[in-house]
């Protein structure tokens, strides 16, 4: 098991009432010492501005400690609004959490 991988996964809608549960889970995961933060977006059912503007300022604070940060299992609702938004560039997505453990 990588000790260094942290996978959060949200749970049910993603907007501005959950940004600072998801800042908090990664401030704690990066204290810990995780180079890699996997967001696992099985779970998530909705994103909205707000949700996604906090996963782009994770993202932001992530690289600035030289980590990684990736996004895996969006339903395609979420997918749409990273196309949309061009998010689809900015975040490394994967299908599943099993595709993004074989591409390690």
């Amino acid at each position: 098991m990588d000790t260094t991988l942290q996978v959060l996964t949200p749970v049910g809608i993603l907007d501005g009432t959950k940004a600072e549960e998801i800042r908090a889970q990664v401030n704690s995961a990066l204290s810990d010492g995780a180079s890699t933060l996997l967001m696992d977006l099985k779970e998530t059912t909705f994103v909205d501005s707000s949700g996604l503007g906090t996963l782009v300022s994770v993202l932001k604070k992530v690289r600035s400690q030289d980590c990684e940060m990736y996004v895996c299992s969006i339903n395609p609702q979420v997918k749409m609004l990273f196309e949309l938004t061009s998010m689809d560039r900015v975040f490394e997505i994967f299908d599943s959490r099993e595709a993004f453990e074989a591409s390690r």
